[in-house]
Formats: C-alpha cells, sequence, structure tokens
C-alpha cells in the first residue's frame, strides 16, 4: 500500500523567535525508517511531502500495516515524523509526531488495502504555540487515485 504524506504550515515559515530558532538551528523533519530518519525536509520548506511502501493484510478481520516505516504492536499501529537539528554530526532529534493508523476511518484504510489508490494524509506542521508539531497529531486521511 502507497502511502503519501503532505505537509504544509511549517513552522520555521512563520515570522518570530520560533521560526528564527528553527532556521539558525537548522532544523528538519522527516519520516522515520525504523531506527533512521531520512527524506529531511527544512522547517522553513514551503510544504513537505513523503512517499513510501508499506505492507498491509487482514487478520481476523481485521486490517494489520506493517514494514520498516511501522512502528508499534498489532492493533497500535503508527508512523514518525521526527524533528531535529542538522549538522556535521548528523542529525539530532528534539521532538516527534505520531500518526496513528487507528484514526484512519476504516473505509479509507480498506480502499488503499484494495488497491483503490494512494493513501494520503494531510496535516499542518505547526501546533498552536508555533513550535513543530508533536505527540499525536490527527492528519486528514483520503485515497486518491
Amino acid at each position: 500500500m502507497l502511502i503519501r504524506l503532505e505537509g504544509s504550515d511549517l513552522p520555521g515559515r512563520r515570522p518570530g523567535a520560533v521560526a528564527d530558532g528553527l532556521r539558525l538551528h537548522n532544523v528538519h523533519v522527516g519520516v522515520q525508517r525504523k531506527a533512521e530518519v531520512v527524506e529531511r525536509i527544512p522547517a522553513d520548506a514551503a510544504q513537505a511531502r513523503w512517499s513510501f511502501e508499506v505492507t498491509s493484510r487482514e487478520v481476523d478481520g481485521l486490517l494489520d500495516v506493517g514494514g520498516p516505516w511501522v512502528h508499534g504492536r498489532p492493533g497500535a499501529r503508527f508512523l514518525y515524523l521526527s524533528w531535529g537539528a542538522v549538522d556535521g554530526d548528523g542529525f539530532a532529534m528534539f521532538r516527534r509526531a505520531k500518526l496513528m493508523f487507528g484514526e484512519i476511518p476504516t473505509d479509507v484504510l480498506r480502499a488503499a488495502h484494495e488497491g483503490a489508490g494512494t493513501l494520503v494524509g494531510r496535516l499542518g506542521l505547526t501546533d498552536a504555540a508555533g513550535e513543530p508539531a508533536c505527540a499525536r497529531v490527527r492528519p486528514v486521511w483520503t485515497v486518491e487515485a
């Protein structure tokens, strides 16, 4: 099953001290594959977009997803978007956003599983305080051909 995440409203594009600090410390956001954060995008980009494949299968009448992008135990699977500073030593993560598969409407997830199209999650990447979105975030999920 193909998944595409589309992020908008990145926090480094906003005026103010938070955005200035994010740009100064070269903050990026990327999707976490196993323990590695890949496809990192600067916090002041106009938008963020990630595409990747996950496996999906039916187990006892329920859909389960897996693969290197998927974290958590069966029944509590999720994806991570991870924020960190990029420098010569690599990526120093300081915050993560968790996108729960259990919060995707069943009909949408099932349609993607059955091949109706790409599972697309759209989300804002800035919280109410102007900081990088973290903790449990709730994208709007659709399936697109």
